[in-house]
């Protein structure tokens, strides 16, 4: 009944030979699983996993290998209250086809949507909806909601839909990531241990054993010798993309987050969204009223320091280009300016991008971004982590 399981093991690439597939029967035979899911589950990891970076290989196999599905009752599913209510409420939402969405025209240029948003505002008396000029809803115009344009200003709409705003008229509430996260998967801290440096520094306060033992057979009597302690003397700066399109990566950037903390002694984080302007915050809850110059932040931490950028760089080209093209406010400087003066500052820098490289071609902002970091944007991959701690390091 277990063989299923060892076919899993080699489809998922987890190395797994005879020795210790028959290492996990005589285990199984003797009892030491105790006849559970959950022991047979770490027994097996245990006798077949050698590298921690099969961890997760593992557990993609064991779930191929062994979950099932439960029936449902159609009874369960056919209710009156199995529709939810909102699904109704939106029945004017538009939906177009992709040969529709490529007919509609965008609005020229970052400057042509701003003055046509002011003659608007100042022509509109009254609600609009199914348009395709008024502000409104469910029509094709660049101004409202459940709609669809290729450049627009999203007004009062409670997520993004197709990702082609370029300004966002909502006050949005971004979560901070979690740096207690219990990790996922072990291959983010794995790739984080190259860029450990250790330093002698601090009181000695730690036994030197070698030292001792030959001070003692020198001398002829023991002379314990101490050193200072060791600690990690890297420091990182991480600078995080946090609301949008990011929900998407929630989990990932919670685990790179929490591993930092855990490999990192010195590091220190700042939020940002979409792209780096005059503005970065430590909580999101006030990052309107609590934000740190981003002047500050470049004066403050030394060129010694490691700089990571995380986020997918999916935005609209505006918010790098054009001064006032930030999605949610009215920024004086260009975003390119600001990322230029970040790399310039700290010479070793990398952004981490949560987007599956094969899809980074789709996305003119990640090849500008891609551009001004002189070609330093990894994917955050177990090895797009490693190939960026080697540039880091």
């Amino acid at each position: 009944m277990f063989i299923p399981f060892l076919d899993s093991l080699r489809r998922q690439g987890v190395p797994v030979s005879l020795r210790e597939w028959l290492d996990l029967m005589a285990g199984m035979q003797a009892g030491v699983a105790g006849w559970t899911v959950d022991g047979f589950y770490h027994l097996a990891r245990l006798a077949l996993v050698k590298d921690e970076r099969h961890i997760d290989r593992f557990d993609r196999a064991f779930a191929e290998a062994f979950s099932g599905l439960e029936a449902i009752p159609v009874e369960a599913l056919v209710t009156e209250q199995a529709i939810p209510r909102d699904w109704l409420e939106k029945l004017a939402e538009k939906l177009l086809t992709d040969a529709e969405k490529a007919q509609i025209q965008g609005s020229g240029s970052f400057e042509d949507l701003m003055r046509k948003l002011r003659e608007r505002l100042a022509e509109q008396q009254g609600r609009h909806q199914g348009g395709s000029k008024w502000i409104g809803t469910g029509g094709t115009s660049p101004f409202g909601a459940y709609g669809y344009n290729p450049e627009g200003v999203r007004i009062g709409q409670d997520e993004s839909r197709h990702r082609r705003a370029v300004k966002v008229w909502d006050k949005r509430e971004f979560r901070d990531f979690d740096d207690n996260v219990e990790l996922g998967t072990r291959n983010i801290k794995v790739a984080l241990k190259r860029l450990r440096q250790w330093a002698r520094h601090g009181a000695a306060d730690e036994l030197d054993l070698p030292a001792t033992i030959r001070a003692t057979a020198d001398h002829g009597y023991i002379d314990v010798q101490t050193r200072p302690e060791r600690r990690n003397a890297v420091k990182v700066l991480l600078f995080l993309d946090v609301g949008g399109s990011m929900d998407d990566h929630i989990r990932v950037v919670d685990e790179l987050f929490s591993a930092a903390r855990a490999e990192f002694k010195h590091m220190e984080h700042f939020y940002f969204h979409n792209c780096l302007y005059e503005g970065v915050w430590t909580d999101n809850r006030r990052r309107w009223t609590e934000q740190t110059p981003t002047w500050d932040v470049l004066h403050r931490f030394g060129r010694d320091y490691k700089c990571i950028f995380v986020g997918d760089a999916s935005m609209s080209p505006y918010e790098i280009a054009v001064p006032g093209g930030a999605n949610e406010h009215w920024n004086p400087e260009a975003g390119e300016v600001w990322l230029r003066r970040a790399a310039e500052t700290w010479p070793d820098h990398v952004w981490l991008n949560p987007v599956p490289q094969a899809h980074w071609g789709y996305t003119q902002s990640i090849a500008m971004i891609g551009r001004i970091f002189e070609n330093r944007m990894m994917p955050m991959t177990l090895d797009g982590l490693t190939q960026a701690m080697r540039i880091l390091g």
